[in-house]
């Protein structure tokens, strides 16, 4: 039985590994972290554990922890991971860093974007990015930290990486316009993040300077051996808990048909259990992957202008953060790597 402790098990992304956790068989949360709620029931915090989660919050300690599991879940801001991590705890135990902290390799990039001191950026090149259908063979037993992409992030990458790595688009043309549920953006209390601030209203954010575009960036330029692609990341925020969509516009290389298009999709798709490539004229919708790891993907070949619209749909709790996490847990362990994430998506 793996032995699991979570940091930040009381933020959106740590209730919900918490909720996939219980219900895999190879692993025990014995640490339930929480910053600020130390000492008080975990199912005071959320009610929906009643009767199913016994345990009190713990500080956030990682040097005890590390004595007592074989990895540690850091579901918590940037900054912080970075500032607990070192060689004593890392020869104890594997991370998995919800977090920013070592997903990106220049630590100049990192501060640039993120507006703070990375604390830990000896061990940025050893970490591996987490993204389990492109970066799996990378993730082995001996594999000490998983930089576990985000929900943005993981649902652009995913939709665009194979039309990238074929070549089938030109990276420097992309478009990316996303849209994402509330959740998204923490469970801290933040006058922007109200009721009547989101309800019956949508608004983009962070436009032309938010902080995943280098991370896109990055993960895409490797597919097609560049470090210099630049692109247009446009994040929104719309009034539903839980769903990322990726709607993504490039210009097409060369005329394609629809069947050409979706051979690539499948030449790296066809055999991964969570993605989901639509049949044609299907696009991707938010409520039919809603609490579950999947992601669907769709596409529109646009012979006006010569694009290629890309679109792609996930549940940012679960695929874009805690299901992704567990994910990575099972690569780490040698585990079936759907072990825990089989669930159906929930409607309605």
């Amino acid at each position: 039985m793996i032995k699991v402790g979570i940091i930040g098990s009381t933020g959106y992304a740590g209730n919900e590994l918490v909720r996939l956790l219980l219900g895999h068989k190879e692993a025990e949360i014995v640490w339930f972290g929480s910053r600020s709620y130390i000492d008080q029931k975990y199912a005071d915090v959320y009610r929906n554990m009643f009767q199913i989660v016994d345990a009190v919050c713990m500080d956030d300690n990682m040097e005890e922890l590390a004595k007592q599991v074989d990895v540690i879940f850091t579901a918590t801001p940037q900054g912080l991971c970075a500032s607990l991590v070192n060689d004593d705890i890392l020869s104890k135990v594997k991370i998995v860093d919800l977090s920013a902290d070592f997903r990106l390799k220049d630590v100049n990039i990192y501060e640039e974007w993120y507006k703070i001191d990375h604390a830990a950026p000896q061990y940025i090149d050893e970490a591996v990015y987490g993204l389990c259908e492109i970066n799996r063979g990378q993730v082995t037993d001996k594999t000490r930290i998983i930089a576990n992409p985000g929900c943005y992030t993981t649902t652009s990458i995913l939709t665009l990486y194979p039309m990238v790595k074929e070549g089938l688009i030109d990276p420097d043309s992309i478009i990316i316009d996303a849209k994402s549920g509330t959740s998204g953006a923490g469970r801290g209390a933040k006058v922007a993040n109200l009721f009547c601030e989101v309800n019956e209203s949508m608004k983009a954010y962070g436009v032309g300077n938010h902080r995943h575009t280098p991370e896109i960036e990055e993960q895409l330029g490797y597919a097609c051996g560049r470090d210099d692609i630049k692109l247009i990341f446009t994040p929104h925020l719309v009034p539903m808990n839980r769903g990322i969509l990726v709607t993504a516009y490039a210009n097409l290389k060369k005329d394609v048909t629809y069947d050409e298009v979706k051979a690539v999709y499948d030449k790296y798709y066809k055999d991964e259990f969570f993605v989901r490539v639509l049949d044609k004229d299907v696009c991707p919708e938010t409520r039919w992957v809603e609490g579950s790891n999947f992601v669907d993907i769709g596409f529109k070949i646009e012979p006006r202008t010569n694009r290629l619209i890309m679109m792609g749909a996930l549940d940012n709790l679960v695929k874009g953060a805690a299901g992704q996490a567990v994910q990575n847990m099972n690569l780490l362990f040698g585990l079936p790597e759907n072990e825990g994430l089989k669930m159906t998506p929930l409607f309605p």
